[in-house]
């Protein structure tokens, strides 16, 4: 069952006071070019793309043994790369994603 908030129940000078997102950034991992906020930008990219093969992994019903055999590595190593423990090299990204049935579209900002 979903309950509905009153908007006019809020306390508004409260809901004000708290920290934005990028507040609570820069106090837990460092401003904005820090190079505390760096690693923790690199940490972060690690863990996405770790989360981005294992799902691709899981809807390709595959294990990691398989995955690890069919580009030529360790399980260990596909583990640490969806735990982000370890970032793989573009090449090795791009074996698993081909030998997981995905491609990789790169897209120019504009």
């Amino acid at each position: 069952m979903k309950t509905m908030i009153d908007r006019k129940q809020l306390n508004w000078s409260k809901i004000k006071k708290l920290p934005t997102t990028n507040e609570m950034l820069n106090n837990l991992y460092g401003a904005e070019g820090s190079a505390e906020r760096e690693i923790f930008k690199k940490e972060a990219y690690s863990f996405y793309t770790g989360q981005i093969i294992e799902l691709a992994r899981k809807e390709a019903k595959m294990t990691q043994t398989e995955l690890a055999e069919k580009i030529g590595t360790t399980k260990s190593y596909i583990s640490r790369i969806e735990t982000g423990r370890t970032e793989p090299k573009v090449s090795t990204f791009y074996r698993m994603v081909s030998a997981l049935g995905k491609s990789v579209e790169l897209t120019a900002l504009v």
